[in-house]
């Protein structure tokens, strides 16, 4: 059963993740991290008027959690806070709640949906999602202050 969660398509998005730099300069950092199996990512975003401008990662996870944060670094510059948000609540509930996966540039978030059986699995699976939307949340907040 493990076979289905680490399947082709997860080790060659675990096997090849872009933007694996910090930004020097940036808007907003996140570093989250799964307790349960030590999975640790940092992200850094530059946004302009709640577009993504610029990504850069630290990646300390686990094949799940590298596949993600490769699917991140593919899709995240050109795409807006908002947008970032609703890509990981749409994961979340595929996840936790037998919800679709994302479609257009987010397709490739379905190879993880072998992942929804494998509780213990999601901490790590949800690490760059949670982040990215945490970097939103900051940049909204600071806007608004």
């Amino acid at each position: 059963m493990l076979n289905e969660i680490y399947n082709d398509r997860i080790l060659e998005l675990a096997g090849n993740i872009p933007l694996c730099e910090r930004l020097g300069e940036c808007d907003g950092t996140s570093v989250q991290h799964s307790k349960l199996c030590g999975s640790k990512v940092t992200v850094d975003l530059k946004v302009s008027d709640g577009v993504v401008t610029g990504y850069g990662q630290e990646v300390k996870a686990c094949a799940l959690g590298q596949a993600a944060c490769s699917i991140m670094a593919r899709n995240v510059v050109g795409s807006t806070l908002e947008e970032l948000c609703q890509v990981r609540d749409q994961v979340f509930a595929m996840l936790k709640e037998g919800g679709d996966p994302p479609s257009g540039k987010w397709a490739d978030i379905a190879a993880l949906q072998p992942v929804r059986d494998f509780k213990a699995r999601h901490a790590s699976t949800m690490l760059v999602f949670d982040a990215v939307c945490d970097v939103a949340r900051q940049n909204q907040t600071s806007l608004a202050g």
